[in-house]
Order: structure tokens, then C-alpha cells, then sequence
């Protein structure tokens, strides 16, 4: 008679994979019928089994035993603790964090072998057939419109014309393989039957009407209800105080305003070369933000479009919860995200940063669908958002690399057999898609590669600087920082992160650790290629982070890894739905499914309680006193401007590493003012009869005195600046006859 194995040897054959698969979990009795227990096994005591037989009319589902599932609660609180000491402190070390979290790991997977942890299984995927069949007269015409407006695509510039001709191609490509779906007649009787007859005769106006003419019933639901409010919250945390966090602009924003200022002026660019060159997406976003809203050349129209971008990710987010687990999985981690302070403020600072995560949300939600029900359709359009994408943030040119690993994941599974002919046909579909639309942008790196490819260039090899080290050595140092920055540090970059702490929340954090490793042993015992494209597509997506070799210190740069929050918060999302599933079943008493929610819910107001703190607290303070105050200097400017002078004779003094003199204008409403001058340059204003103003830095005293002796009729008044250290002397020249 063979043992019954231990936890011991379960989790022995789970770190040594290579002796062979891991001993099956036995299972659960009480969730057995009877014809399919072994003889004798009913009597055998089990972690979810009643201890007493409840029959009919003698006891109540209150009265049932509780078997508590400490190991999964015991596992939650030490990865808590473990997150909670690797918040910053003046003592802080990584030691007894690190312990805590092996136990919590060996509990969690303990907690898995009793079942008192219970992940979502993966849906069953599907294999749809499809006869591979295409449209020839519409695949003819868009080739020849593509290979037109790819000639037409000169100067980098964006017409009318070769617009309308990349358009086209493109829609009639999309129209060559598209698959319709079969329509089908509802069986039920056969009045539905004539009736869907009928309907396909009819206008779609008079669709509506019919349909308006049945009603529309709208029944509350408490899922409902749940659902407005989390929509509720998760806009309050990304758009509360959208002027005031953050509250001042830096150098890179001046850039972007000024390529939307060109595009409001006629220049419609396919590529913006100014400060190393820009991908072209968000210049026509703001563009359309300024002239829609009526907010301008500003940092608020800036801030709307990106932080829009990251609220339009969540859905996503959400979807692909629910394909690879189910609704509660895709609602969590879209929660989670939505309130999260990493998401938040990359989509806050109003530079392109959001749009990585905005165009690989749907890339990959389409691809998995794709791949999981053998949908020709859902490749089309993973293919549309791969090419839309690359016209976003240049972090984005990694996803091709990150679709094709994710495919070669599926191929070299069992699930691809006997589909990877067509997998493999369902690729270039997707290529052949993603490259139409890039087009354009294709056309300007064949014209310029240099300009194309100079930001990355110059991070990934020698171009700016050489290799501090070896490539290989500082890539796998880059990796390890990059995959702890979840848990310790999330780098040094204070325009876009609180420097110095993780990236995750303490919940989120233990969350995220948690999940990694309960979805690792579940691809160990079940070997679906999901788990594992999960789990690679963090580090995959983190790469233009970690390919940093030449400037190491900029990673971890969680603007450049920001598409990892898609996995990170899924995985978030699985490990929380697994908690819930597995204290609510193991419990089997009406207080197991309340305190399975009441936990979630705890955890889930502190994670939004911390995020609070960390967004609109310390991001800001942080962020507030180490970015120059433009907009109290372009304020200024704009009253003295409006009372007593013109704004052409309000200028900033130039003094090394103060102000942005380009942003002082923006701020005071003229975009392309730039008010800088140097004291070399005052002797050109002694014609001038109107009143002068002169911002001049605190610590400056030589420009001071240098303008008393050449504007001796002036007088000096300091500005008492809001933020500490941030004063400026302002001195004024009264109108001269």
C-alpha cells in the first residue's frame, strides 16, 4: 500500500521540476458524489468535509462545524508584515522580509494542497474552425493603396491625401480576412423565428424603434450597484485635483506643448524630432483636448488626454481578468489598478507615458483571446492596437517582441496541437495588420534612422555613452532591480514616483508576491500556457526598463515598465479571487463567505488608504518642492502684463539649473514666449520706454546688482513663494519719457 504524499513532498517536486510533475492533490471529498469516491473514502476526515451528516430537516448551515483556514490567513498576514517592513525607514533591511515572505510562500502553498486557497481555474479554450479563406479583390486593392501611400508618406508630414489612401488600405485589409459571424434564429418557437426574419429586413432605425417599443428594463442588482461605485472611486483617485498634482511642469512637458503648438499651426508631423523625437499620438490627442475643451497650450490639457488614457486601460484590465479566469478576477485587478498610486501618476505628470499600457492592454487581451479560441478576428485587432501602439510611447516598440514570445509559449504547448498551422497563419495576419498601420511612422525610420532610433540607441548600447560594464552582467543586475522594484525600490526618478520605496502598496505588494508564486504552481501542476505567459510578460514588459545598459541608474524606470502593471494587478486580482474562493468554501458556514468578503474588503481600504497617502500626499510634496515653481513666475508675468507692462518686456534672468525660461511663458498663456536673458544681453533694452519686469533667482545678488546699476529708477520686491526655498526677487522699471 503506497503513502499518501506530505505537503513536504508537494512542495519538494515543486522546486525540483525536473524529476518529474508533482504528486496530485487528492480530492475533495465533500465536493465529490458518491459514485465518484473511492469505497471507504466517505468516512475519512478532510479539510472541507462536514464532520457531522446534516440531514434534511435536522440542522441548518449554521450549526455545520467551522474549519478555520489558518494556513491561507497565516500566509496573508506574514506577506503583509513582509511588504510592511520594506517600507521605507531609516533602519530599513531586507533580511526579515525576506524570511517572512518564504513563510508566508510555503504556507500559501500549503494553504493550496488543503484547498484553503482556491484559484480560479482558466476556461476551457475553444477551437473555432475556420477554412483560412480570404477576400481577393479587397486584399489586392489595399496592398496597391498601402504601397501608394507608403510612397506618398514623404517629409514627414501627414496629408489629406496619403491619409485617405492609408485609411482606405488599411479598412480594406481589414475587410479581406475578416470572418463574420454566423448568424443564427432563435429556435424557441416560431413566432421568435419570423421575427428574426424580419429583423434582418429592417433598417437599423428601425431596429431601434422596435426595440425602443419593447422597453428598456434596467433591474439593480447589487453587482450593479458595486460596480458604479468602484467606477465612482477609481475616477476620483485619477482625476481628483487635476490642476494642483502635480502642480508644475518640467522641461519635457514644455517640449510636448510646443509640438502641439506646431500641429494647431499647420504642421501635421508623422514623427516630432524635438528633443530626440516623439512618436506622434499623444500631439494629436492633446491637440484635439486643447481645441475641445478649451484648455490650450497647458499642462492641464496635457494632463486630461493621458490620464483619460490610463482610465481607458482598466477595461482591458478587466477583460482579460474575466477571459483567463473569471468576472471577480478581472474586477479586482482593475480595482486594485484603478486606485493604485504607480498607474496614477505616470498618467498624471501629462507626458506619453500611459499610452504604453493604453495600446498593450488590448494588444494582449485580443492576442490571448485569439489564442485561447482560435479567433482570426481577435488577431486583427491585437494586430490594430500592436501598430497604433508604436505610434504612442517608444517603450512600445518591445511589444512585437513580447507578442511573438507569447506565441512561441503557445506553440511549444499542448494546447496548440493540431492548431499551430493555423496559429501560425493567424500571425501574419496580425503582422501583416500591425506594419499597415505603422506605416507612416515606417516610412519616416526607413527616411531617418538615426532620429528614429537615437533614444534607444543610446540606452541599449554606446551610442551617447560607453557601457559602464559588461552588457551581460549589468543586464541581469538591471533585471533583478527591475523585479524588486515591487517590493523595495522603485528608483530614483521623483517626477514620476515617490523615490526610494516600492512601487506597490504594503496589500498590493503581498498581493502581487503571493499571486506570482500561486500561479507559478499552478502552471508546475497543470502546465497551461497562460500561467506561464502571465508570469514571463512582467520581466518581457519591464524590458525597455531593463535594457537600459548604458544609464543603469535610470532603472528601474516604471514609466519605461509601466505595461507590467497589466500582469502585475491580474495576478493581484487572482490571488485576492483565490483567497475569497478558498475561506468561503473552506468555512462552509454562511460567517466563512462574510469573513472571505470582510477581508477582501479590509484589504482592499487599506491599499486605497495608503494609495491615497502616497498620490496626493507624499507624490505631491515630493514633487512640489523639487520642481521649479513656473507657474507662480508665469503669474507674474501675466498680471504685470495686464496692469502695467506687455508681456515682451517681462523677463526671466538666466541663472544655471533654475527655471525652464520656455515654461515661465507657457504659464503666463504665451506659448511661445521664451523669457529668458542674460546680463550681456540688457544693454539692447536701453531704448526701451514701457515698464520692464526682471525675475531674477533669490540667490542671484550679481544679477541684482547689475540691474540696479543699469535700470538705477527700478526697486526689488521678493515673492514669497508657496513652497519652501522657492522665492524669487522681482524687479520692476518703471515706464522711462
Amino acid at each position: 500500500m503506497s503513502e499518501e504524499p506530505t505537503v513536504l513532498d508537494y512542495v519538494k517536486a515543486l522546486l525540483t521540476p525536473w524529476r518529474g510533475a508533482p504528486p496530485a492533490i487528492p480530492p475533495d471529498p465533500a465536493q465529490q458524489t458518491e459514485s465518484e469516491r473511492e469505497p471507504g473514502q466517505a468516512g475519512l476526515p478532510a479539510p472541507l468535509a462536514p464532520s457531522v451528516e446534516v440531514k434534511p430537516g435536522e440542522g441548518s448551515a449554521s450549526q455545520l462545524p467551522l474549519h478555520w483556514p489558518w494556513r491561507a490567513l497565516l500566509a496573508v498576514l506574514l506577506a503583509l508584515a513582509a511588504q510592511r517592513s520594506f517600507e521605507p525607514s531609516p533602519d530599513r533591511t531586507p533580511g526579515p522580509g525576506v524570511a517572512l515572505y518564504i513563510l508566508a510562500g510555503i504556507l500559501a502553498i500549503w494553504a493550496i494542497w488543503q484547498g484553503e486557497w482556491r484559484l480560479t481555474p482558466i476556461p476551457d479554450e475553444s477551437d473555432r474552425a475556420d477554412a483560412l479563406t480570404v477576400r481577393s479583390i479587397p486584399l489586392i486593392a489595399g496592398i496597391l493603396l498601402a504601397t501608394l501611400a507608403f510612397i506618398l508618406f514623404t517629409d514627414n508630414t501627414f496629408t489629406s491625401l496619403n491619409v485617405t489612401l492609408w485609411l482606405a488600405a488599411l479598412l480594406l485589409l481589414v475587410w479581406a480576412f475578416w470572418k463574420p459571424k454566423p448568424r443564427s434564429i432563435p429556435q424557441s418557437d416560431e413566432q421568435n423565428g419570423q421575427r428574426a426574419n424580419g429583423n434582418r429586413r429592417l433598417s437599423w432605425q428601425a431596429k431601434l424603434h422596435n426595440r425602443l417599443q419593447d422597453g428598456i428594463n434596467l433591474k439593480i442588482t447589487p453587482g450593479l450597484v458595486l460596480v458604479l461605485i468602484a467606477a465612482l472611486l477609481i475616477l476620483f483617485y485619477r482625476y481628483y485635483r487635476i490642476n494642483s498634482v502635480p502642480p508644475e511642469m518640467v522641461s519635457d512637458q514644455a517640449e510636448k506643448l510646443l509640438d502641439v503648438w506646431d500641429v494647431l499651426h499647420g504642421k501635421y508631423s508623422i514623427f516630432f524630432p524635438r528633443n530626440t523625437g516623439r512618436e506622434a499620438f499623444q500631439m494629436y490627442l492633446t491637440t484635439f483636448i486643447a481645441q475641445a475643451f478649451g484648455t490650450g497650450i497647458s499642462f492641464l490639457s496635457l494632463k486630461i488626454g493621458t490620464i483619460t488614457a490610463g482610465v481607458v486601460t482598466l477595461p482591458y484590465i478587466y477583460l482579460t481578468g474575466k477571459e483567463i479566469g473569471s468576472q471577480r478576477v478581472g474586477f479586482l485587478a482593475m480595482l486594485f489598478a484603478g486606485i493604485a498610486y504607480w498607474p496614477n501618476t505616470i498618467s498624471r505628470i501629462g507626458l506619453r507615458f500611459p499610452l504604453y499600457p493604453l495600446f498593450a492592454a488590448p494588444t494582449l487581451y485580443y492576442l490571448l483571446r485569439g489564442l485561447r479560441r482560435s479567433n482570426r478576428n481577435d488577431f486583427i485587432l491585437s494586430g490594430l492596437f500592436l501598430g497604433i501602439g508604436l505610434h504612442g510611447y517608444s517603450a512600445f516598440r518591445i511589444m512585437p517582441i513580447v507578442v511573438l514570445a507569447l506565441i512561441a509559449m503557445y506553440l511549444l504547448h499542448r494546447a496548440s496541437l493540431g492548431k499551430r498551422l493555423k496559429t501560425v497563419y493567424f500571425l501574419m495576419l496580425l503582422v501583416m495588420i500591425s506594419v499597415i498601420v505603422f506605416l507612416p511612422l515606417g516610412r519616416y525610420a526607413l527616411d531617418n534612422p538615426d532620429m528614429f532610433g537615437y533614444r534607444a540607441f543610446t540606452r541599449l548600447g554606446s551610442e551617447e555613452r560607453p557601457l559602464p560594464g559588461s552588457p551581460v552582467v549589468i543586464f541581469f543586475q538591471n533585471l533583478w532591480r527591475a523585479m524588486t522594484m515591487f517590493a523595495w525600490d522603485d528608483g530614483s526618478i521623483w517626477v514620476i514616483s515617490v523615490t526610494g520605496r516600492p512601487v506597490l502598496d504594503v496589500v498590493a505588494g503581498a498581493l502581487y508576491h503571493l499571486g506570482f508564486l500561486l500561479v507559478l504552481v499552478r502552471y508546475l501542476r497543470k502546465r497551461n500556457w497562460v500561467d506561464l505567459s502571465l508570469l514571463l510578460a512582467v520581466p518581457l514588459l519591464m524590458l525597455p526598463s531593463i535594457l537600459s545598459l548604458a544609464f543603469p541608474d535610470e532603472n528601474p524606470a516604471i514609466n519605461r515598465a509601466s505595461a507590467a502593471i497589466i500582469p502585475v494587478f491580474l495576478l493581484i486580482g487572482i490571488a485576492l479571487d483565490g483567497l475569497i474562493s478558498g475561506v468561503s468554501q473552506t468555512m462552509r458556514a454562511p460567517g466563512g463567505r462574510w469573513l472571505a468578503y470582510g477581508l477582501a474588503g479590509f484589504l482592499f481600504l487599506w491599499s486605497a488608504t495608503q494609495n491615497y497617502d502616497l498620490e496626493f500626499n507624499q507624490f505631491y510634496q515630493n514633487y512640489a518642492q523639487s520642481a521649479w515653481n513656473t507657474s507662480e513666475m508665469g503669474a507674474v508675468i501675466h498680471d504685470f502684463a495686464a496692469t502695467m507692462g506687455s508681456s515682451e518686456n517681462a523677463y526671466t534672468v538666466a541663472f544655471p539649473y533654475w527655471v525652464d525660461t520656455r515654461l515661465v511663458g507657457m504659464q503666463a498663456g504665451y506659448p511661445t514666449r521664451d523669457t529668458s536673458i542674460t546680463m550681456d544681453q540688457l544693454d539692447s533694452l536701453q531704448d526701451v520706454t514701457g515698464a520692464m519686469l526682471f525675475l531674477v533667482k533669490n540667490d542671484d545678488t550679481d544679477a541684482l546688482q547689475t540691474l540696479n546699476i543699469r535700470f538705477p529708477q527700478g526697486w526689488v520686491q521678493e515673492y514669497a513663494s508657496k513652497y519652501e526655498g522657492k522665492n524669487f526677487w522681482m524687479y520692476f522699471v518703471p515706464p522711462r519719457q
